[in-house]
């Protein structure tokens, strides 16, 4: 049985723990790398090169679905598996849109996250039970995603990050130092994305994040 080697992309800490201690008990899997937000998971992605990646949508710095975007894009033999709270339809689809080989739910048993990397590693996709036969059912209904009808599609890759930040609460002289322009590049993508999106003030960004699960709720 070939070496599986995985990466952790999870900003909960206890949950990395856990996954650790349960895929280091298992024969032929190798733990390469642990990251704790989006944008530490693509840097050690792209350092480490491992064989399936197993990540939370919801994280911050850069959510799972744009690190998703990226990795496909620019390795697509890296295999990554959704691990997340959402079951909700529209979750699961945007993952599996994004180039995701699989979507797990973190109540899942740990025999189906087995089964799911060895799956990955294979070059197959990998649903929960619990979530597959909904996203059967939507696909046969050919329905479309509720991120196309925000425009949330149009944004450019930057403009993407620059949404997730002030939706997380950033400032934009906070964002031009975590990504390394200038304020006024930062104004410029924040008006561009509140044009295409048609929303205009930070409450309502906020509010759109958390209906894509891009940040969490508080409170």
């Amino acid at each position: 049985m070939n070496v599986v080697r995985v990466l952790l992309a999870e900003d909960h800490h206890l949950v990395r723990q856990g996954l650790r201690a349960l895929l280091e008990r298992q024969p032929g899997i190798e733990i390469v790398g642990e990251a704790a937000d989006g944008l530490e998971a693509l840097d050690l992605i792209q350092d480490l090169r491992p064989d399936v990646v197993l990540m939370d949508i919801t994280m911050p710095g850069l959510n799972g679905l744009e690190v998703l975007r990226r990795v496909r894009s620019r390795l697509p033999e890296v295999r990554v598996l959704v691990l997340s709270v959402h079951e909700r339809e529209e979750y699961v689809l945007r993952a599996l849109q994004a180039g995701a080989s699989g979507y797990l739910l973190k109540r899942s048993l740990s025999a189906e996250l087995l089964l799911a990397i060895r799956a990955a590693q294979r070059g197959e996709v990998f649903l929960s039970p619990a979530v597959s036969q909904t996203i059967v059912n939507r696909f046969l209904q050919n329905a479309s995603l509720d991120e196309t009808r925000t425009g949330y599609e149009r944004l450019t890759p930057r403009e993407r990050e620059v949404f997730q930040l002030i939706a997380e609460g950033h400032t934009n002289q906070a964002i031009a130092h975590r990504l390394g322009i200038s304020v006024r590049t930062v104004e410029t993508h924040r008006a561009n994305l509140m044009n295409k999106l048609d929303i205009h003030d930070v409450a309502g960004l906020t509010r759109l994040a958390i209906q894509l699960g891009l940040v969490e709720a508080v409170g």
